[in-house]
């Protein structure tokens, strides 16, 4: 699969001045057009609020790893980062450039710290709760992205990075971002049809254990991973129900038993283990399931976050299509 490279666009804006001649006084609507700020944006976030911005956002602080994900792809070097760690163990689809703050969890920013940055513009999405919210509107203009609709994921992901293009003038570098993953699922459904796996079944997931528990967690067609594998021509075998926001339904091994003979893809992560090679290596029931038997458990490469933006989604495309292909 090819990689594609973008070339991001730079924008400038221009400050507009006004200067009287001699002893001509200016008119009343050229006084009027001096004292408009020059480059101003005025959007409505996905959560209804207005936002007004002097010009295209330069010093940007990102709550979530998705928003993170557009901003970087869009060449914005974000200031500062919720988890700059778990961001680079799990998002390498779009590494970070520069050397931003890392402003605290992803649930909890540190409002003391996004404060110290003097960002013009903190982007949020609509999971992160009200009140922290409000409080950082008192620091500066707080964008809210929808993070998931499990009724139209690929759309969700769309309308988010033009909403962040918009308030970054990076419109252009958006509409290179959608065309390129367009081009990802094109390419990556012609080879599974190559392959001869048009219309195969596929249960994407990845696991983990708590209190000796071990859970795997379904992507359901209502997930984002999800919509991109019907879009790349496969059928979701998971049967189990997910939620409203993300698709996402938990199981456990046992729940496994009624998939079948599919293709078995999953998600892990060497910083915070491997479910499947670990907990359930030994597990009878694991290893009596017909897919783990065929050999078509397929652990994708670290860095391919699940829920993020268009570089994400092409980074699965190449993996999956990587792994689903390979002799």
């Amino acid at each position: 699969m090819r990689r594609h490279l973008l070339a991001s666009a730079t924008v400038a804006v221009a400050a507009l001045s006004l200067a009287a001649c001699g002893t001509t006084e200016p008119s009343t609507d050229d006084a009027a057009a001096s004292a408009k700020p020059a480059g101003k944006i005025t959007l409505t976030d996905d959560k209804g609020t207005k936002v007004t911005l002097d010009g295209p956002a330069t010093k940007v602080v990102a709550t979530e790893w998705n928003v993170v994900e557009d901003l970087v792809a869009l060449g914005v070097a974000p200031v500062g980062v919720a988890d700059v760690k778990g961001y680079t163990a799990w998002n390498t689809s779009a590494p970070l450039t520069g050397s931003p703050k890392d402003i605290g969890t992803r649930g909890e920013p540190s409002i003391d710290t996004v404060a110290a940055l003097a960002p013009d513009l903190v982007v949020a999405t609509s999971d992160l709760a009200p009140a922290v919210v409000k409080q950082l509107r008192k620091v500066a203009p707080v964008l809210e992205v929808k993070a998931a609709d499990a009724s139209d994921q690929i759309g969700t992901m769309n309308n988010g990075l033009d909403l962040i293009a918009k308030a970054t003038g990076k419109e252009d570098a958006a509409d290179a971002l959608k065309k390129d993953f367009e081009a990802s699922v094109t390419e990556g459904k012609k080879a599974l049809a190559d392959a001869g796996l048009d219309g195969a079944e596929i249960a994407t997931a990845d696991g983990y254990e708590a209190s000796n528990q071990v859970s795997i967690r379904a992507y359901t067609s209502g997930s984002l991973l999800g919509a991109v594998n019907e879009r790349l021509g496969l059928k979701n075998a998971w049967t189990v129900e997910g939620d409203e926001s993300y698709g996402l339904a938990t199981t456990d091994v046992e729940g496994l038993t009624g998939l079948g003979d599919v293709q078995f893809p999953y998600v892990a992560n060497d910083v915070d283990g491997d479910t499947f090679t670990g907990p359930l290596a030994k597990n009878a029931v694991w290893k009596s399931l017909p897919f783990v038997k065929a050999g078509n458990v397929h652990r994708l490469p670290d860095g391919v976050w699940m829920f993020g933006g268009p570089r994400s989604m092409e980074a699965y495309i190449d993996s999956l299509v990587d792994a689903l292909t390979k002799k």
